[in-house]
């Protein structure tokens, strides 16, 4: 099935509305108050908390995060082409405590008891809930490529698949290596956390590499036969970086057979490529507190109901964002914060014995193949007799071919898109 093409007009509309995805009426406050526990402070977690108090204030919600601040996966890879600094997508949560009344606990959650209904954190205190919200992102499966470990991330072959530390060891590890050396790119099979990532990486290391050391080369050595935006990173490439990217598809020999990290090279199907930066991305699952909590199903992924995200291993326990299966929904911020106003307005809904509104989901994606180069995808979904599935003619891509205009102007509402969403998830 052919995904319409964007208008300029569409492509405003979409860049405006931001992260704004779902929007629901007020909930009367409630007469008796209930309690929430959030585990996660991302983009799921964190527009959960923040609409849930928005829906009911009187709602008791506590955000369990470890860290004090997020550091965003989206824009991490314009570090790594020196377009963004870190400081740039680094986000405190103060926001949703001094503006909603969030309740934020920084602390790292160890263990779900879902019969006494309680979380139990690492430094021996406890949150009790009446409702929980699990948004713990992903886990990174380090026994996923033979010869790769943690040790082996955090020294020489960093994935950078959680931003912070890693995007600054991959962005040294680019400014060190010398003019002529080659990057080689390892993105996994599906499923994986933001579809598009691992190519958008590829353009903005190219981007890097042609300001600075233009002599350089990037192989990508794909566990996959296709990738998201294809069709629009592709022809990118090659017209803004003839000759210095080569994609090998899985069925072309381009799965990793496995690493070795004192060599630094790679085995695959054609051979053994050494390369003087390696950025391996492994395959993923649910987060380890939903892991452990037993909410997963055999793949590592959480089965959700579609229409409220609530655990289908699990009473009272919604489970949104990567860790979730969510039906045609990629793993991406924007399904995050979409899920998340869901999973709040069912929440809120519960409490009070009231009835939801009906569950309607969007993504946008946007990616840059140079600072002045956009490219973009959206769609909505509604939930069908087979799950969370796209709604037909509501979406659309960036058209294959368009002028420079266009594309700088995509580039632009890139921005306008991370503003958005920051603000809508985070206060």
């Amino acid at each position: 099935m052919t995904t319409p093409t964007f208008s300029r007009r569409r492509l405003l509309t979409a860049a405006a509305s931001g992260a704004a995805a779902f929007a629901l009426p007020h909930i009367a406050r409630a007469q008796t108050r209930g309690r929430v526990a959030v585990i996660g402070g991302g983009f799921g977690g964190a527009t959960a908390a923040r609409y849930i108090k928005q829906f009911d204030p009187s709602v008791e919600v506590t955000l369990i995060d470890r860290d004090a601040s997020y550091i965003t996966c989206p824009f991490s890879n314009y570090v790594l082409g020196g377009i963004r600094q870190i400081d740039d997508i680094t986000h405190r949560r103060t926001p949703l405590q001094q503006r909603y009344g969030v309740r934020l606990v920084q602390a790292e959650a160890a263990a779900i008891d879902a019969a006494q209904k309680r979380v139990r954190l690492r430094d021996g205190n406890q949150v009790n809930y009446d409702r929980l919200v699990v948004a713990p992102g992903i886990e990174l499966k380090y026994d996923g490529v033979p010869g790769w470990s943690e040790q082996a991330a955090n020294t020489v072959m960093p994935h950078a698949w959680k931003a912070g530390p890693q995007t600054l060891l991959l962005r040294r590890q680019l400014e060190s290596m010398a003019d002529g050396g080659t990057v080689i790119v390892c993105p996994p099979a599906n499923p994986f956390r933001c579809p598009p990532g691992p190519y958008e990486r590829v353009s903005m290391i190219a981007w890097y590499l042609k300001t600075h050391k233009p002599k350089s080369k990037i192989l990508v050595l794909d566990a996959k036969d296709a990738f998201s935006k294809q069709g629009l990173f592709m022809p990118g490439w090659e017209s803004q970086y003839p000759g210095m990217i080569t994609w090998i598809a899985g069925k072309d020999g381009g799965r990793v057979e496995s690493v070795d990290p004192k060599a630094m090279t790679v085995t695959t199907g054609f051979g053994k490529e050494k390369g003087a930066v390696i950025n391996v991305i492994p395959p993923q699952s649910a987060g380890r507190i939903a892991l452990d909590a037993g909410l997963a199903e055999a793949n590592g992924w959480c089965a959700v109901e579609p229409d409220s995200f609530a655990s289908k291993k699990a009473r009272d326990v919604y489970v949104l964002g990567d860790a979730s299966i969510a039906g045609a929904m990629p793993k991406s911020g924007t399904a995050a914060n979409s899920q998340a106003k869901v999973v709040a307005a069912n929440v809120v809904a519960s409490l009070r014995g009231s009835t939801p509104p009906a569950a309607v989901f969007h993504n946008t994606c946007y990616s840059l193949v140079t600072p002045d180069y956009g490219i973009s995808v959206t769609d909505t979904y509604r939930v069908g007799p087979n799950g969370v599935a796209a709604v037909p003619n509501a979406g659309g891509v960036s058209p294959a071919k368009a002028d420079a205009a266009h594309r700088k102007a995509e580039a632009e509402h890139t921005a306008g898109w991370y503003a958005g969403i920051i603000a809508d998830s985070f206060g």
